[in-house]
């Protein structure tokens, strides 16, 4: 079985009954979406392979070294780069992700990126629906996801270039806007 395959195989079961938090849609198509931006720039199976495993360790309860067993050291590097320890408080947890993120390879930035820009890509849509009270489903609320939001793309903008970047920047605007 090849690392995507693999990769997809225990997404799938680790998410098997979660939904998402903005819309109740299943969780699964989440980490596919952000998989199936980062094929298309043909960066490798592994970073495709992180990408669907990127919030395993974060919002499941998948053993670390069970992880690390399955996809191997790059994989599972890159997945532990993304992860929030949610043990942490929220500010705390928050600046050590982008800390974490902003001085780690190319790879977890790609995987990171990809995540925030559907993450965007969602909440844009669902507040279509649902209006300002979206915001309710955030833990501290519009201001603070914002601030978030802002402060990794600062990070990205000065150690990194790429056009995902400016797609987050563009959407970074967009879900602004939104009340």
């Amino acid at each position: 079985m090849n690392i995507i395959d693999k990769a997809a195989k225990i997404m799938l079961a680790a998410h098997k009954n979660q939904t998402r938090k903005t819309d109740g849609s299943p969780y699964v198509a989440h980490p596919m979406m952000v998989a199936k931006k980062l094929a298309r720039l043909d960066l490798g199976d592994e970073v495709v392979a992180a990408a669907l495993l990127h919030d395993v360790l974060e919002d499941t309860d998948f053993d670390k070294k069970n992880l690390q067993q399955e996809v191997g050291d790059k994989v599972y590097q890159i997945v532990l780069a993304v992860s929030e320890d949610k043990e942490m408080e929220w500010e705390d947890r928050k600046q050590k992700y982008i800390d974490t993120v902003i001085n780690s390879p190319e790879e977890v930035k790609f995987v990171s990126i990809a995540d925030k820009i559907h993450n965007l890509e969602s909440l844009i849509n669902t507040h279509q629906t649902m209006g300002p009270a979206i915001w309710e489903k955030f833990n501290r609320g519009k201001d603070k996801k914002m601030w978030f939001e802002k402060k990794l793309l600062e990070g990205f903008k000065k150690t990194w270039s790429h056009d995902l970047v400016d797609e987050y920047e563009k959407l970074i605007k967009k879900t602004e806007e939104l009340t």
